[in-house]
């Protein structure tokens, strides 16, 4: 029998939170088969009947929002106020789909030849069948509703593959939908990395957050199969900081952006690129990091939690001991007790340095100085991410020069790295990013198929020959 798979709170590793024996591997395919019976009876429901459904869920997430958040915060350890916000997050989106099951699903277009076949030229939307979705526990609720809606409101059954620390959160997430769709058709599927594979291997269609050198390994997987895929991966996220940038505005948007929820976001910024004298920022961001409140994620004033494993709180202590082995030097205090780490702002560090360019997932950021906003454009672009870059400054005219050379898929003018809008296209560049985006009205793209049909017009029916003569 497979061992249980736990998910302990991080302030309270002692606290098992919730465990599961793992959907083995060969079970996955009988239930993609289940979902795929449920999917054609949902279809059937039509546009108004899916809507009905997700405002429901919407209906019901509002109504467990202190529960949802606090079992968020007991799970995977992220402060009160970031819980809060994101259950908010989610009933939007379920809102936000709820709608879009309106959506146009096509487009008319004009026939290429309309005197010799009049008739109609159209496309048309469909569900591709089973989603397979497989989702990181840092946003727990958030990031599944942001894939399971979409693929919900379009028609597609849903298996989902939760990250083993975020189990009861998707149990949550599930249970929103308790009654309001056909029996199978949302499946919340516990499990490790071969659960996840066999997840892949079943679906019609598959997105994934999660890490660079896992969502390579699906990306592959999913092409293999030749089913589409999305891959929402890393980031080394970089700020940009013009000369004429606010200094105390601008150092407490970075501290918080690069260390709330001890960084486990993958929007998070990783390096703060100053252009000119780094001194005065340098100043203002240590004073602005010492004065995030660090601690149990359930106080309200509280910014910095815990990691969410030793592994994760390893992986900083190693990073800032192979920063300083390679001349980088440490600004803030540091340390850990636990499984709560004290964030870490560094500089003097090479930018060639492997803790400079691949991103550590926990509260630690570097500075780095540069003369000119091309040489700023320069170093942003030098990692193998794309994912998000912040723009800091008062000129409007430099602000866009910098905006328009960096590479990567979303753009924050005076506004910090972190912050998702559900609406709009979410995904990045190079190694952040593979398939198309995530969120908005692209989300509806993605987990439909487009066909093409043209529709011509039968033949007149012959003219009787007493009526001819």
């Amino acid at each position: 029998m497979s061992e249980l798979i736990q998910s302990r709170s991080p302030q309270n590793p002692d606290d098992v939170v919730a465990e599961h024996a793992p959907v083995p591997p060969h079970r996955v395919a009988d239930l993609a088969a289940r979902a795929r019976v449920a999917q054609a009876a949902w279809r059937r429901e039509g546009p108004a009947g899916r809507a009905a459904a997700l405002r429901v869920a919407a209906e019901r997430m509002r109504a467990r929002a202190d529960a949802t958040a606090a079992l968020i915060v007991r799970e995977v350890g992220k402060p009160v106020a970031e819980a809060r916000a994101e259950v908010g997050r989610a009933a939007a989106i379920l809102d936000y789909y709820a709608q879009s099951c309106f959506a146009a699903t096509g487009d008319l277009l004009p026939p290429s030849l309309p005197a010799e076949q009049p008739g109609l030229l159209y496309t048309e939307r469909r569900p591709r069948g089973v989603a397979g979705l497989v989702t990181p526990w840092n946003f727990p609720v958030a990031i599944p509703l942001w894939k399971a809606a979409p693929a919900l409101a379009t028609g597609n059954a849903v298996l989902l593959k939760p990250s083993p620390e975020a189990l009861a959160c998707a149990e949550a997430v599930g249970r929103l939908f308790d009654g309001l769709l056909p029996d199978g058709l949302l499946q919340v599927l516990p499990g490790g990395a071969e659960t996840g594979q066999a997840v892949i291997d079943a679906a019609d269609v598959v997105s994934f957050t999660g890490s660079a050198a896992v969502g390579a390994e699906v990306a592959v997987a999913a092409a293999r199969a030749g089913v589409p895929v999305q891959a929402e991966m890393g980031g080394q996220n970089a700020a940009v900081v013009l000369p004429d940038a606010d200094l105390a505005a601008t150092a407490a948007m970075l501290a918080a952006a690069a260390m709330g929820y001890a960084g486990q976001k993958c929007t998070a910024t990783r390096r703060i690129v100053v252009v000119g004298d780094p001194a005065p920022l340098t100043e203002a961001l240590v004073a602005a990091v010492a004065a995030l409140p660090c601690g149990d994620p359930a106080r309200a004033d509280v910014t910095v939690g815990p990691v969410i494993t030793p592994v994760a709180r390893d992986r900083v202590r190693d990073a800032v001991e192979a920063a300083r082995a390679g001349g980088g030097r440490v600004l803030t205090p540091g340390g850990d007790t636990g499984l709560f780490v004290a964030p870490v702002l560094l500089d003097r560090l090479d930018p060639n340095h492997p803790v400079a360019r691949e991103e550590t997932f926990g509260p630690l950021a570097t500075i780095f100085a540069v003369p000119t906003p091309a040489a700023a454009v320069a170093l942003v672009n030098d990692v193998r991410y794309g994912l998000v870059t912040s723009v800091h400054g008062r000129d409007i005219g430099l602000l866009l020069e910098v905006a328009r050379g960096v590479d990567s898929g979303l753009i924050r003018v005076n506004a910090p790295t972190t912050g998702v809008d559900f609406h709009a296209p979410f995904g990045g560049e190079k190694a952040s990013s593979h398939g198309p985006r995530e969120q908005g009205t692209a989300a509806l793209d993605f987990y439909t198929s487009t066909r093409t049909v043209t529709l011509a017009a039968p033949p007149p029916p012959p003219v009787p020959a007493e009526e001819s003569a």
